[in-house]
């Protein structure tokens, strides 16, 4: 390995493990605040706070390795190009390409790494970590109680706002559901105002108590015909004690690991035989479905029992009950109805339980690909954060670390809500998983190639050069050698200028040296006024002109400021009346009125002025056509900048010529 890879590389690694220690202490810390607070104080062996710390840290390394790559990228590069090495590098043919050589290289094998870190250690982890918090809320009861949430303990689900008391024995907005035995979902529901835990060591039986609520539970009747009515019982009541036996759970524990059902506790071996197995059983239960559909239809039976009229002379060929006497006619269409509200009850009985199997199967594709996607965007991030260190020429901890969150951020971001749509189904799976990192890509690309360039890492010119032009006045275009006149007479006076241009003859064919002295003359800070004084000759037109371009420029922007008050307080109606502030949006309605009135009239009123404006210039055929107005006035701030801009133009234009 040469010295300059061997540095190069060496300086990034420093940065690299100095930024994934930091970056791995906050989100660890961030990450188990939720759940250290539970585990402190609970009587818990040291050991197994740090198995939890343990367990929880490798799925962090997703999170962690590329903010930290590109983070670190960034400020090597930045600092290289700061302290002007790449220059040095350049300066003896070393290109960015070989300077990223050695870096690439480190790069692609920590992608490699992190794969099977991903697919090894990542499940391990995932698989340990819930095993673990699951059996301590089996060995700790209370514990098994967060804030917030709902939390199973044996056969009830519990919530509660908060917990108190130095062992958190005492709650306060309790929400229980209890499950049954002989069928499946939340039927009893119990509201409480405050509850208590009491328990001893010695007992097998965990004790509940509540006080001042309600309790609520559905009767479901074995008649579906009775449970449209929803009956309930519902009752409340000052205490009521519910007893969970705690004597099987009392022998379980904390290494115990049995729970392996999750996406995330998987490798590639594994997900890909579960994704297999998910398939067939998801093609066996729309098979399933479709049969039943096709069975309750009773369409193989249709024609056995119902016989057409054989006297189909009124047939027309429109309505086919037309061949069948009343009574048939009864028979199809309640056999019809019955059929309709039997498959749709079916659908929608099937639907929910569909959309569950399929937001897991694509669960498992979305967290397979994240084990690919995880190798690839080191190798891209990276390539965003090198060449655009390089560009932005900043080291440090400052600008990079900006930069670096902005764009992990937005790639995150975007991960995650691709990730959220893609288990709902709203699009593949695969495209949701990859989709962040295929927005990076091109990114990549992009400040790759403009590092490698020398060039800036946004040229705006191309897209504001034609807008300038557009909206602003256009002075005397000069071609190079009238350019060389126009600056040697830049160091001539007000009164060799002037007389520069009275001494141009009106038979002269060369009429250059007057423009360009006049150019020079408009351009400088004096008054028409003044020149007037200095000797030239200028029209009352020129004064009538430039007094009407003044009031046309004004009145414009009143209309402008009127225009842009009435939009945002339109706007502010819709806003407030969707809001549910009725009163307040018919202000706004009202305000938004009277501003658009004051637009109409200055609206009229700067028309009329760019009219005298254009009869004083003699530019009488450049009048606004009423049509043009009214078409443009949902593009006033547009039409507002091109006018100022042509306006004055046309000024210019007729000084050159008028002025003598």
């Amino acid at each position: 390995m040469k010295i300059l890879d061997r540095y190069i590389l060496i300086t990034f690694l420093r940065t690299f493990f100095s930024v994934f220690i930091i970056f791995m202490f906050i989100f660890v810390l961030q990450g188990v605040w939720l759940y250290i607070t539970e585990l402190a104080g609970k009587d818990l062996d040291i050991s197994v706070t740090a198995k939890f710390i343990l367990y929880y840290m490798p799925k962090l390394i997703p999170l962690v390795v590329p903010l930290t790559i590109l983070l670190s990228s960034i400020m090597v590069f930045g600092n290289f190009a700061e302290n002007y090495e790449f220059a040095a590098m350049k300066s003896t043919g070393i290109s960015l390409q070989r300077a990223m050589r050695s870096l690439s290289v480190f790069i692609v094998g920590l992608a490699i790494a992190t794969f099977f870190f991903a697919n090894n250690v990542i499940p391990w982890g995932e698989y340990n970590f819930y095993n673990l918090r699951r059996n301590i809320a089996k060995v700790k009861p209370a514990l098994a109680i967060a804030e917030g949430q709902f939390n199973e303990i044996g056969n009830i689900n519990i919530k509660v706002d908060k917990k108190s008391g130095d062992r958190d024995q005492f709650l306060e907005q309790v929400i229980i559901h209890e499950k049954t035995s002989n069928r499946s979902g939340n039927y009893k529901v119990i509201i409480a105002e405050k509850g208590e835990l009491k328990s001893s060591e010695d007992s097998n039986i965990l004790q509940l108590e509540l006080i001042n609520g309600n309790y609520y539970e559905e009767i479901v009747d074995r008649d579906t015909r009775k449970n449209i009515k929803k009956p309930h019982v519902k009752s409340y009541f000052d205490t009521y004690t519910i007893n969970v036996d705690l004597e099987i759970l009392s022998t379980e524990d904390v290494d115990d690991m049995n729970f392996s059902g999750k996406a995330s506790m998987l490798n590639v071996n594994g997900l890909n035989k579960t994704i297999d197995s998910l398939k067939i059983k998801q093609k066996e239960d729309y098979d399933a479905l479709a049969t039943t559909l096709y069975n309750r239809s009773t369409y193989s039976a249709l024609g056995f029992n119902i016989k057409p009229n054989e006297n189909d002379s009124i047939y027309d060929g429109n309505d086919i009950l037309q061949l069948y006497n009343i009574g048939s006619k009864i028979q199809i269409l309640n056999l019809a109805i019955n059929s309709a509200n039997s498959t749709s009850q079916i659908i929608d009985s099937n639907t929910n339980n569909l959309e569950l199997k399929e937001t897991r199967l694509n669960k498992h594709v979305i967290a397979l690909q994240d084990k690919f996607v995880l190798a690839i965007a080191c190798i891209v991030l990276f390539f965003v954060g090198a060449p655009l260190g390089a560009l932005i020429r900043k080291g440090g901890l400052g600008l990079p670390m900006v930069i670096a969150i902005v764009l992990f951020l937005t790639y995150h971001f975007l991960g995650i809500f691709a990730k959220n749509s893609a288990e709902k189904g709203s699009f593949s799976p695969i495209i949701g998983a990859w989709l962040s990192t295929g927005i990076m890509l091109p990114l990549s690309i992009y400040l790759t190639s403009r590092a490698t360039n020398d060039k800036g890492v946004f040229q705006f010119d191309a897209l504001m050069v034609p807008f300038k032009r557009l909206f602003s006045a256009k002075k005397l275009q000069l071609s190079e050698s009238d350019t060389k006149s126009y600056n040697y007479y830049s160091r001539y006076s007000i009164e060799e200028l002037v007389a520069v241009v009275k001494k141009q003859d009106e038979f002269d064919i060369d009429k250059k040296p007057k423009e360009i002295a006049l150019h020079n003359l408009l351009n400088r800070p004096i008054s028409l006024e003044a020149l007037q004084s200095e000797g030239l000759e200028i029209p009352d037109k020129i004064f009538k002109a430039k007094t009407f371009l003044k009031d046309f420029n004004d009145y414009s922007k009143t209309s402008l400021v009127s225009f842009c008050i009435g939009g945002i307080l339109m706007i502010l109606h819709f806003v407030f009346k969707n809001n549910k502030l009725p009163q307040i949006a018919e202000a706004s309605l009202s305000l938004s009125i009277i501003a658009f009135v004051f637009f109409v009239i200055y609206l009229v009123v700067n028309t009329i002025y760019y009219s005298k404006f254009y009869n004083a210039i003699d530019l009488k055929e450049k009048k606004i056509n009423p049509i043009w107005v009214l078409l443009s006035i949902p593009f006033y701030p547009v039409k507002h900048l091109y006018l100022k801009g042509k306006t004055a133009q046309d000024f210019y234009l007729s000084c050159i010529q008028k002025i003598k």
